[in-house]
């Protein structure tokens, strides 16, 4: 969810050729190796004891996993938008990778200090922290977001509690891949205890997502969860989609990958193609529909799938698929590689991955006070801490976790009944008053605030919106990227007929601008084929 690029013009030819060569080594841990905690019969036990050691050793397999495949996907992310990343497409891999990855491109890790974010607060306020604390801890960082984590820090810092931060009527990324990617933690600090990780998901998720949106990181949470009592990838993918209602859209394209998996179980890319046909479109993002960028929750969540279940437990094909699937391609790679790795544990993640890894876990990642060794050590407390508050038992030498079956979320969904029918540019800025019609049941009018010139400092800008002559708001748009307004107006679900947006400043300063580039208009129905 990053726009750095990483510089390919520095790496040496020599290191192109071991990425080349890297397809003849044998990466991967077969989860057909049945551990004391196995769920061979198809069926989570009641009950699971395992060492302490164990349990850390997956915890770490857990951060690590991600680290590995957030740098491994990099390079690639958004650069593959409605295609997959061809075979013979070299993707980067080489000892001290990581650790130049770490120095030179931090932002790129927002998959992992986005969550240590929220272990922070976990380790400062304890389990039943409240949500404020989590919502005020991420909007007031220093890092830059985007797509629903930035709508949802703009909605906080603008007075607005959670959970109606991440509501789709406030948040037009609702249904973005965001609490997906921040979602480990939960799985982590809840072995084998799926429910606990839905708990703190509806507290923390809701912040920045609903629906979709959310249930991506109820699921990745939950395989997370399954993936300390069950080496089986299968049965974790199955059994952690029990957590997910039916009749959402998400439950049915996991459900779908699943079927295809089975029906093509030799080609991922024949599955890609059926998810693609089905599932690619994306009706929410303002910076998604009518394009082939996808950053929807449910399709990269689907990316994953295809990673874990035609990777079958090989830690280098899993990254590899997650990746070639293409969209959020650093992302996907990092929940994949993540599950796979707390299933393995951190010891027998292949070498071949770990190289250089040493060299960046003491290292704090960047807006954080938290290296990976340090997340171990408190990921292992928080893990004991749920261990013990929901039923289970921790000694120096073991821990005994009640396993709990997983329970299915509440039911939920973003922009119901919306279509998008149409957009349009604009090609005017706005320092008095602008209006345009729309016919349809919604629109979004993206934009921005800005500088007519850079020395200028920034500036809080301000505008008033008026739908069919009644003041929608009178909203603030900083200049500053960390606070900045995503769109400058929406509103869904008005009746279907012809409608004025009329946007009217009220602050703007000489040498700034309101500049909306384009708005979306929503209907209840597809346009008939003429019109188009």
């Amino acid at each position: 969810m990053k726009k750095d690029i990483l510089n390919f013009q520095s790496i040496s030819m020599k290191k192109v050729k071991m990425v080349l060569l890297s397809s003849l080594v044998v990466a991967g841990i077969s989860c057909s190796e049945k551990g004391s905690e196995s769920s061979a019969q198809g069926k989570l036990p009641e009950k699971v004891t395992m060492s302490v050691d164990k349990l850390k050793d997956k915890i770490k397999g857990g951060w690590a996993g991600q680290t590995i495949g957030v740098t491994y996907g990099g390079p690639t992310e958004f650069k593959y938008n409605g295609t997959f990343i061809q075979d013979y497409q070299p993707i980067v891999w080489y000892d001290g990778y990581l650790k130049k990855t770490m120095e030179e491109i931090p932002g790129l890790y927002d998959d992992v200090y986005m969550d240590l974010t929220f272990v922070d607060v976990l380790e400062r306020l304890g389990h039943d922290a409240p949500v404020d604390s989590f919502a005020q801890a991420f909007a007031h960082a220093e890092y830059k977001l985007w797509h629903a984590n930035q709508a949802a820090r703009y909605n906080i810092l603008n007075g607005m509690k959670p959970p109606q931060t991440g509501h789709w009527e406030n948040n037009p990324h609702a249904d973005d891949i965001d609490y997906q990617i921040e979602a480990d933690y939960a799985g982590l600090m809840s072995p084998g205890m799926p429910n606990a990780a839905s708990e703190i998901s509806d507290k923390v998720g809701h912040i920045m997502n609903y629906g979709d949106g959310w249930y991506g990181g109820v699921y990745v949470g939950a395989m997370y969860s399954l993936a300390f009592v069950s080496d089986d990838i299968h049965f974790v993918v199955n059994e952690a989609l029990k957590t997910i209602p039916a009749q959402s859209n998400f439950y049915k394209c996991m459900s779908d990958v699943i079927k295809w998996h089975k029906q093509y179980p030799n080609d991922w890319k024949q599955t890609w193609f059926e998810l693609q046909k089905k599932w690619a479109d994306d009706i929410g993002c303002p910076d998604g529909t009518f394009i082939a960028f996808n950053i929807d929750a449910t399709i990269n969540a689907a990316y994953i799938l295809l990673g874990l279940l035609y990777g079958d437990g090989d830690y280098g094909k899993t990254l590899e698929i997650a990746t070639r699937a293409g969209q959020d391609s650093d992302c996907n790679p990092s929940s994949a590689g993540g599950i796979l790795g707390t299933i393995i544990g951190y010891d027998k993640i292949p070498a071949y991955w770990k190289m250089g890894l040493k060299d960046i876990e003491d290292m704090n990642f960047k807006y954080t006070t938290m290296s990976l060794n340090k997340v171990y050590d408190i990921g292992y407390k928080h893990a004991a801490e749920t261990i013990k508050r929901n039923g289970g038992t921790v000694t120096d030498k073991d821990v005994t976790i009640k396993v709990q079956a997983p329970a299915t979320v509440k039911f939920e969904k973003s922009f119901e009944g919306l279509v998008p029918v149409a957009k349009h540019e604009f090609t005017d800025t706005i320092t008095g008053e602008h209006q345009f019609e729309f016919e349809g049941t919604g629109f979004v009018l993206r934009g921005r605030a800005a500088k007519k010139r850079n020395d200028l400092p920034d500036a809080v800008l301000e505008a008033a919106v008026f739908v069919d002559g009644k003041e929608l708001g009178t909203y603030q748009f900083p200049t500053n990227f960390t606070t900045r307004r995503l769109e400058i107006a929406w509103k869904y679900q008005l009746p279907n007929t012809k409608h004025t947006v009329k946007i009217v400043a009220k602050k703007i300063p000489q040498g700034y601008e309101l500049r909306p580039t384009e708005y979306i208009v929503y209907s209840d129905k597809p346009l008939p084929k003429e019109q188009h």
